[in-house]
């Protein structure tokens, strides 16, 4: 069934607008509102930009993605797993670049999506998804350890790792810092054991806006964040920026941005959709709808987007019904950025860092990863490999690899080789089945080596699914050393390879 012919039984399920569903989608907007503006900001900070920037991309998510189809209940904003590519882009090409990255990553989004390919991308495999989710949380554990503690971020991953060991030292010389990261840590752990109605009001909120204070009473000598305006930090694209675009580091940069956060975006929306009983997002509508919020981003020069599981959790567990939650949720972080924006300033940087380190390691998901390598030590592998080249090297090259390992794993799976060996009077009949492949050459080998001499051998592969061309001809030159030693041996190939 098309995405067209889903859609009307879709809209007769749930009509937009409901006067009924109003009150509901104004609650879960203010939730939602509440969750995304210390992560705009924090996101922002960490990537290197501006803080209103974050802002920005919030309030293009919320209202113009918002009022696109695609999905009725997940939220689009800055997302942390982009931060690593942000943060990367900027200091290779600098600010300015950056809208023009993420404009092209939103052009070829919506071609991705008029295309009909948002359905292919539910095709990659789980343990690369994990794994690329993973590789994230280490990067964002590593990059944020720093400032929480109130120390100088290293350049290189190597130099991150082998800085562990001195930091909590240098980090005791100058303590204010990490103990506002703690502070802020604890309570997003301490505010999980709150009741239910009280946990409505964010964790991560009530953590940030409590380190603030404690910091701005106290006094303690921390660096807070950097506030202009939104008319500061906004910008549009000049003639010379569409220049980037002959760089071919500029285009690996947008091939990697479309790609990555159309990924993130399609499988909060699978996830997204377990949640709720509403309509179902359709894929391909979605993909476009984020490529236009990207699109917008990229010429306002903000932050690039993807729809995030955490604002979308907030918003279905909040009661929303329709869209119109996270368009209300665009809206109150545009009245905040033009009305509110002084308040910024008394945020620490160590809290966000700590806000983004405690996001960091739900993105790790230890526990399912331990389950995993009990069931599925292969898959487990993917994940390890994907997650650790990611750390290493960098997101795009980490899940190419994940990517080649799964292709790997899927073959070597697919090609399953079993033999049985039947002695007769007339000697010994053997039968193959499964798939023989290159990949299974060496057992192949193996299995006919194994074959006990007999006056007469006869050798049936017409169990086999598919006989490739490199072991049919392993099989022949067994065949006719065979032959030579015993006389009579006869070869009964499937029907593909006869």
């Amino acid at each position: 069934m098309t995405e067209r012919a889903e859609e009307q039984p879709a809209r007769n399920r749930q009509p937009r607008w409901r006067k009924q569903d109003i009150a509901a989608d104004f609650g879960a907007s203010l939730v939602v509102f509440l969750v995304a503006v210390p992560l705009c900001v924090g996101i922002a900070v960490a990537s290197g930009v501006p803080a209103e920037l974050g802002i920005v991309t919030g309030i293009v998510g919320g209202i113009v993605v918002g009022l696109l189809p695609g999905s009725s209940l997940q939220v689009s904003g800055p997302a942390a797993g982009l931060t690593v590519l942000v943060a990367d882009a900027v200091s290779r090409h600098g600010l300015p670049a950056l809208g023009v990255i993420v404009l092209g990553a939103g052009l070829l989004q919506i071609v991705l999506g008029l295309l009909r390919l948002g359905e292919w991308f539910r095709a990659i495999s789980p343990s690369v998804v994990q794994g690329m989710l993973a590789g994230i949380g280490l990067v964002l554990l590593l990059s944020q350890i720093y400032p929480m503690t109130g120390a100088t971020q290293p350049e290189t991953t190597a130099d991150k790792v082998l800085g562990l060991a001195n930091l909590v030292t240098d980090a005791l010389t100058q303590p204010a810092a990490m103990l506002v990261g703690l502070l802020t840590i604890a309570t997003i752990l301490g505010w999980q054991r709150m009741p239910a109605k009280v946990r409505l009001v964010p964790g991560a909120l009530i953590a940030v806006v409590l380190a603030s204070a404690v910091t701005a009473l106290v006094g303690l000598p921390v660096a807070t964040v950097e506030v202009g305006g939104l008319t500061s930090v906004l910008g549009g694209l000049g003639g010379h920026d569409w220049g980037l675009l002959t760089d071919p580091a500029v285009l690996g940069s947008v091939l990697t941005f479309a790609l990555v956060a159309s990924a993130e975006s399609l499988f909060s929306a699978a996830a997204v959709d377990r949640m709720h009983d509403g309509p179902p997002t359709r894929y391909n509508a979605e993909l476009v709808a984020q490529g236009v919020g990207n699109t917008v981003s990229g010429v306002l020069g903000a932050l690039p987007m993807t729809a995030v599981i955490v604002r979308s959790a907030a918003n279905v567990q909040a009661g929303a019904r329709t869209r119109a939650s996270r368009v209300m949720h665009g809206v109150w972080l545009l009245v905040f950025a033009v009305l509110l924006p002084g308040l910024l300033a008394l945020v620490p940087l160590a809290a966000l860092a700590a806000l983004l380190m405690h996001a960091g390691w739900k993105l790790l998901e230890i526990p399912r990863l331990i389950a995993l390598a009990r069931t599925n030590r292969p898959e487990a592998a993917v994940v390890l490999i994907t997650a650790g080249t990611i750390a290493a090297v960098d997101l795009l090259v980490g899940v190419l690899v994940g990517l080649g390992v799964a292709i790997t794993k899927t073959a070597w799976d697919v090609s399953h080789l079993s033999v049985s060996t039947t002695s007769t009077a007339e000697g010994v009949h053997v039968m193959l089945r499964g798939t023989a492949t290159f990949l299974r050459l060496p057992r192949l080998l193996q299995l006919l080596r194994s074959v006990p001499s007999a006056p007469r051998t006869e050798l049936d592969l017409t169990g086999l699914r598919h006989l490739d061309q490199a072991c049919l001809q392993a099989v022949e030159q067994w065949a006719s050393e065979r032959r030579r030693e015993t006389g009579r041996v006869h070869v009964m190939l499937p029907i593909q390879a006869s």
